[in-house]
């Protein structure tokens, strides 16, 4: 649409079902390099994405002509029938429902860049739920303990 402009950054916290350890060190390069081109298939710009074994952060800039909810219906979807398609894993590979967005100022890119770039040293001190409702926490966002992700029963 003319004359629209808009800087929108948006940090997403996504996992894998029941928070399965599936994303290997062996392809974990290949599944960025496959959901970043997804990103950008959609108009959005990928500043950082990184992950651990059993979920994922990327940094995007938003293009305002698709929503995030369809865009993340893309990301996993399409990263999942991807997985399955090359035989990664030895079970069904699927993402978790749902995902976390948080939203930041351009004056805060280089932090949670460096955040992200930063998750597996983070994680040798935190876990992932607690990482996780430290971030609701810290925007505010009421939650219920029974919707977040959890571990495998």
């Amino acid at each position: 649409m003319p004359n629209t402009y808009t800087q929108l950054y948006v940090h997403i916290v996504f996992a894998v079902k029941n928070r399965a350890a599936l994303l290997s060190i062996n392809w974990d390069e290949r599944l960025r390099l496959y959901i970043t081109a997804t990103v950008q298939n959609n108009g959005h710009k990928m500043l950082c994405i990184n992950n651990m074994p059993d979920h994922a952060h990327m940094f995007i800039g938003l293009n305002p002509s698709q929503s995030l909810s369809n865009l993340m219906r893309f990301v996993k979807g399409d990263s999942s029938e991807w997985i399955n398609k090359e035989k990664l894993t030895p079970f069904k590979f699927q993402w978790q429902e749902g995902y976390g967005a948080f939203t930041y100022s351009k004056s805060q890119i280089d932090k949670v860049v460096n955040y992200i770039n930063n998750q597996q040293e983070h994680h040798k001190k935190i876990t992932f739920l607690d990482e996780y409702r430290q971030l609701l926490t810290s925007f505010d966002i009421v939650f219920d303990e029974r919707y977040i992700f959890k571990e495998p029963q």
